[in-house]
């Protein structure tokens, strides 16, 4: 078999072949199918097996010690012999994995052949084909987790000791010190306790990711943005706890949690981070200073961790394996989200060349996972589900004049780019707007003259007298209330995104069935663009497969925007992407069948490559780091020796024999809004077919979620059709 081994000595890592380990009594041989690259730890023993002799020495004084100590018992060359032999050895690497039971030795009744585990330990759980695992380091895998998130259970397990030992409790604030992978999962841990938090970390990203994730606010430790924080949430009383999780040579992360801890406040060291305690701070403030041993009670101790021998849960309530159980538990419920950590998968045939690039800094990121060949390949090639719609609808009774519309939901969206357009539309009538506060509806009902304002979505959908439903709501609510809609009857203008999850997408469909009626239109208005159609048709016709490329500068959020909630509304992407999908389908005249996408370190920019039948492809990049004064969008369609080119929505160009250029707009772009609703309630009032036929709209809506399905996985997602 294949393991990831590396010479200390000389720096030399190599991805050995070895004889695989045997099955012995007391334990299983686990075959991996993710193992997880502790970017923190291992980093560190890479970067010091590359350093000289004496650097060596000054990175480890304890192993020095050791060897004066040594010198004096057993003189200079039985010593040099004996360190020289073991620095010129091959060590192993990795201690977090997760991977399927081949073997079951003797005495173990709690996993059998076949089943999904997680296991842990710097000596049973490396990055190798196969690990021989002692019963109390591994854990089974609850159903429906995803091996690749199981994966970050030792880690997981590390994050949750460190809280343990900080006994936070409802409504305590905590900063957190360092946001690389431990630190980012110690802040979604405390969050899901309740417990308000700040983080800390010189790099701007992990500060964003951090917040995403849920952390009040964070900063760079350096600047004034942390202090502030802290002294906000806490009314100048200083935090209950800090949880020191960096790393590295400086004594700033002490220095600066007796800075901001409250009286009598728990400090708890995680990472491995300079501890010169600063005296007079601690003292004057009695400052609890508490380390985390690494998984929990058990470590470190061989009758617990080779021979199996459990505490009494009566008096040790969470052992190492108890902490992994619960770490996986907690990803199986949803609490906590390792998802946006993964920044890189690289197939384990790779390992040398992946530690290089994290070593070099090369690949900048947060968590890296070894992908192993057989079942590991298999699983992370996933297929998405594209529903064909199997449904005879009634047919569409033409509405009256005026059309009758209600609006589900009046946000910025609402009010700015729809209600505008409907409110000086003739033959529309704003019929009733349903919020969920009242003033809100009150508002909308004064700027645009809505007929009544409501917070009781029953009785609008119980309203005969409305024809269309429009849902311009938060994401997550998006397919229920259209389904719901679709159900009583309501032709559907619902915003992007359709849904958030496959199951969702079924859920509307299934009411499409039950009820005949799939008078349904989702908000892709790129494809009504005025620009964007008149581009079309002076490109003409094609014959030959086309390249499509779609720039979306998307730019960073404001702190606080309900879109940075991915556990409730989705990754940004999923609520936006849909657009230009849709827009890229609609320019190729075909459904995509197959997606691949790739992410940097958090999630932040995608690449996303679709692939359809006629051998076309369209390249998304979705990015959130480029400048603000370059333009949002930037779309070039090449096919045939032509050439067509958006800018934005202002200019347009086409170049064939003759090129075409369109006049600069005098006025704001236009993103289609406008045509797209006057198609929309034309189909309302004739009875006519809707501007988008719904398997369009449901291709696209599967193929934006199979993007994070892509990601996961780190390879193409077949789009299949399924009834």
């Amino acid at each position: 078999m294949k393991q990831v081994v590396q010479n200390y000595k000389s720096g030399e890592l190599a991805l050995l072949d070895v004889p695989a380990p045997g099955c012995k009594p007391g334990g299983v041989l686990v075959r991996s199918a993710f193992s997880l690259i502790s970017t923190g730890t291992e980093l560190m023993k890479v970067s010091e097996a590359g350093m000289s002799m004496l650097g060596k020495a000054r990175s480890r004084p304890d192993q020095v010690a050791k060897v004066v100590q040594s010198v004096a018992t057993n003189g200079v060359p039985a010593t040099y012999r004996k360190v020289m032999g073991k620095l010129d050895s091959y060590t192993p690497l990795g201690y977090s994995l997760c991977g399927v039971v081949e073997q079951v030795g003797a005495g173990i009744d709690d996993v059998k052949a076949g089943d999904l585990v997680a296991c842990a330990g710097n000596e049973h759980a490396l990055h190798a084909e196969l690990n021989w695992v002692p019963k109390n380091l591994y854990a089974p895998v609850p159903d429906g987790l995803a091996a690749r998130h199981a994966a970050f259970g030792t880690v997981g397990s590390i994050a949750l000791q460190g809280v343990r030992q900080g006994e936070s409790q409802l409504g305590e604030v905590a900063l957190v010190i360092g946001l690389g992978l431990i630190g980012q999962l110690v802040v979604q841990l405390l969050a899901a306790s309740g417990v308000r938090v700040i983080g800390a970390d010189p790099d701007p990203a992990r500060c964003e990711l951090a917040e995403r994730l849920g952390a009040a606010a964070c900063g760079d430790p350096a600047s004034a943005a942390v202090e502030g924080a802290v002294a906000e949430l806490t009314g100048g009383l200083g935090v209950d706890q800090v949880y020191l999780a960096a790393g590295g040579g400086s004594n700033q992360p002490v220095e600066l949690a007796a800075r901001l801890s409250r009286d009598r406040g728990r400090v708890v060291d995680i990472g491995k981070c300079r501890l010169d305690l600063p005296w007079n701070a601690y003292y004057e403030k009695e400052l609890d200073v508490r380390f985390s041993r690494s998984y929990g009670p058990g470590r470190y101790d061989p009758e617990y961790e080779l021979e199996g021998r459990d505490y009494p849960i009566g008096y040790v309530r969470w052992t190492e394996r108890r902490n992994l159980a619960c770490f996986l538990d907690l990803l199986a419920r949803g609490r906590v989200d390792v998802e946006p950590l993964v920044s890189h998968i690289a197939d384990f045939d790779d390992a040398v060349e992946t530690y290089q690039s994290l070593k070099d800094g090369e690949l900048k990121a947060v968590a890296v996972l070894f992908r192993y060949p057989g079942q590991a390949v298999e699983a992370e090639a996933p297929a998405v589900a594209v529903p064909t719609v199997n449904v005879k609808p009634t047919p569409a009774r033409a509405a009256r004049t005026p059309v009758r519309l209600a609006f589900v939901g009046a946000g910025n969206y609402a009010t700015s780019m729809l209600l505008p357009h409907l409110a000086r539309r003739d033959g529309v009538e704003l019929s009733t707007v349903v919020t969920t506060t009242a003033l809100s509806g009150a508002n909308a009902q004064r700027k645009f003259g809505f007929a009544a304002a409501t917070t009781d979505l029953d009785a609008v959908l119980g309203d005969k007298s409305v024809d269309a439903v429009f849902v311009v709501t938060r994401h997550s609510s998006h397919a229920e209330l259209t389904r719901r809609a679709l159900l009583a009857g309501k032709a559907v203008f619902v915003e992007k995104p359709l849904a958030l999850t496959e199951d969702e997408l079924a859920g509307v469909l299934a009411a499409v069935e039950e009820s005949g009626n799939d008078r349904l239109q989702v908000g892709f208005n790129r494809r009504f663009a005025p620009l964007l159609q008149e581009a079309r048709k002076r490109f003409g016709a094609r014959t030959g497969p086309a390249s499509l490329r779609y720039l979306v500068n998307a730019g960073r959020l404001d702190h606080g925007s309900w879109y940075l909630r991915q556990g409730t509304e989705g990754t940004r992407f999923a609520g936006e992407g849909g657009h230009f999908i849709d827009t890229a389908s609609w320019l190729l005249e075909a459904d995509p069948v197959s997606v691949y996408a790739v992410a940097s370190p958090g999630n932040e920019d995608l690449q996303v490559v679709l692939r359809y039948p006629d051998g076309s492809t369209a390249a998304i990049s979705y990015v959130t780091t480029g400048s603000p004064g370059f333009p949002k969008e930037t779309l070039d369609l090449v096919a045939d020796g032509k050439v067509l080119r958006l800018d934005d929505f202002v200019r347009a160009s086409v170049y064939d024999r003759k090129r075409w250029v369109s006049s600069r707009l005098p006025k704001a772009r236009d993103k289609g809004q406008n045509a797209e609703l006057a198609a929309f309630v034309k189909a309302v009032r004739t009875g006519g077919p809707m501007p988008v036929p719904l398997e369009s709209l449901v291709a696209t809506t599967a193929a934006t979620l199979a993007v994070q399905a892509g990601l996961a996985g780190g390879a193409p997602v077949t789009l299949e059709r399924t009834r």
